[in-house]
């Protein structure tokens, strides 16, 4: 998984992302709410950590304004602020889950483990996704462009499956080779860039608008958006 950690505690901080990073996550972070607003709305992550009292805008803001944009991505809140009241307030503001500090790591990484459970169980739910005139049927295992049938492979389709439920997220290479190929380290291969080109011209090939989209530096996006 691809976590943000968005902490102003030097050491609170480093304690998380050393016991995350050696389970195997991907961890970037930021130690003010503004730097972690933007970088969560601009990255794609699998879950944010967020601690509620922030310098530069505070946790709750961060929350609210991540929720009233339509931003989904699981959030854990972080607080000082025990009693029943706060918890609340947390939760009502979108929070997926709420641990009071001080905590011991196993139980945040277990909460984490159900975040991505909870998560994994209302994605398998969907049996069609659609981007624009895009749509893939995951029972039947059809995808069709406008109407038109495309052919793929398992691993087209598995990645194509992924792109379409990131829809409008940039994901990046490491994200592609662990939900995908299910790889936790870098192959030194063009595996990607090959099923990328691959994939490209199943979808946009024939059609005014391309859908899949190189995002230089970063990864890669799939959507309508130019």
């Amino acid at each position: 998984m691809r976590i943000l950690i968005v902490e102003d505690d030097p050491h609170t901080a480093a304690f998380i992302a050393k016991g995350l990073g050696e389970d195997g996550h991907t961890i970037d972070q930021a130690d003010n709410g503004r730097d972690g607003l933007f970088l969560a709305t601009t990255e794609s992550y699998d879950a944010i950590i967020l601690d509620r009292m922030l310098p530069a805008v505070d946790g709750m803001t961060v929350l609210r304004t991540l929720r009233g944009a339509g931003n989904m991505t699981p959030v854990l809140v972080l607080t000082a602020l025990g009693d029943v009241e706060h918890r609340v307030e947390g939760l009502r503001a979108g929070a997926d889950d709420y641990l009071v500090k001080p905590f011991a790591y196993a139980e945040l990484s277990a909460r984490i483990d159900s975040m991505r459970r909870r998560r994994q169980t209302v994605s398998a739910e969907t049996t069609e996704l659609r981007v624009g005139d895009l749509e893939l049927n995951l029972l039947t295992r059809e995808a069709k462009r406008a109407g038109k049938s495309i052919e793929l492979q398992p691993r087209e389709f598995r990645l194509l499956e992924y792109l379409m439920r990131q829809a409008e997220r940039v994901v990046t290479r490491t994200m592609l080779l662990e939900a995908v190929w299910d790889y936790h380290f870098d192959p030194q291969t063009n595996v990607i860039d090959v099923h990328i080109s691959r994939l490209r011209q199943k979808i946009d090939r024939g059609h005014a608008r391309p859908l899949l989209h190189t995002v230089r530096g970063a990864g890669y996006r799939l959507g309508v958006r130019e």
